[in-house]
């Protein structure tokens, strides 16, 4: 055989050595981890804990809300209640006898124990 022959009969044969063999390859089924109904319903119950998640804090934020709207006017109750006893004593302090007594003598009424009446309910 020839220089030439020789080399492509090598060159075929080391070819032949590097190709593998074609062995018919198995399509690997791939095996999911969770069912597509699992996934559907982990995905609903997701769905349901976030929106409970999102109402309960809406919830608070309207709880404290109308908390702070109650304190606002209990304040206000208290403030009046305060002023509105002041104003009780002051007419308490206005309506004694002794006061009534000397605005009237000072107006020129004279006290005369004969003309006092009393008058009964």
């Amino acid at each position: 055989m020839s220089n030439l022959a020789r080399k492509i009969q090598e060159e075929q044969l080391y070819q032949q050595q590097t190709q593998p063999l074609e062995i018919p390859q198995k399509v690997k089924s791939r095996k999911s981890w969770l069912s597509p109904g699992e996934k559907i319903l982990g995905l609903a119950f997701t769905g349901i804990v976030c929106f409970g998640a999102v109402q309960m804090v809406s919830n608070q934020a309207a709880i404290y809300e109308v908390n702070k709207e109650i304190q606002i006017t209990e304040r206000a109750i208290q403030e009046q209640a305060k002023v509105n006893g002041d104003l009780e004593m002051q007419v308490s302090e206005l309506s004694t006898y002794e006061r009534i007594k000397a605005k009237a003598e000072k107006m020129g009424l004279k006290f005369s124990g004969n003309n006092v009446k009393v008058v009964e309910d």
